[in-house]
Parts: C-alpha cells; sequence; structure tokens
C-alpha cells in the first residue's frame, strides 16, 4: 500500500472518529434537554462540520480507487 493511500487511510480515521464523538455529543445533549439548551447550535454545528468534512473526504478516496 503507497504512503498517499496509508494518509488518506489515517485521516478518514480520524475523520470518522470526529465525526461519531460529534454525534455522541449531540445525542447526549439531546438527552439532556432543557439543561444546556444555549449549546444546541454550536454542539448541532459542529456535528454537521464533522460529517461534511467526513464525506468530503469519503467522496475523495472514492475518486482515487
Amino acid at each position: 500500500m503507497s504512503t498517499d493511500a496509508d494518509e488518506l487511510k489515517a485521516r478518514l480515521k480520524k475523520l470518522n472518529a470526529q465525526a461519531t464523538q460529534a454525534k455522541m455529543d449531540l445525542h447526549d445533549l439531546s438527552e439532556e434537554l432543557p439543561t444546556h439548551w444555549e449549546q444546541i447550535l454550536s454542539v448541532a454545528q459542529r456535528c454537521h462540520d464533522a460529517h461534511a468534512a467526513l464525506m468530503e473526504a469519503r467522496k475523495a478516496a472514492a475518486a482515487t480507487t
């Protein structure tokens, strides 16, 4: 396996972990509502951004194979 492929695989793994953590943070926040309701937008935005980055990286990986 080439270095580029290894780097891409590592990047996808990292982005997947970040997206999973963001999803769990959003889930945890939803279970605590109405406590910490002020954090809804920031946590949701972080979750959206993490998943958008992951989906973009997956598209790029698919285009290289």
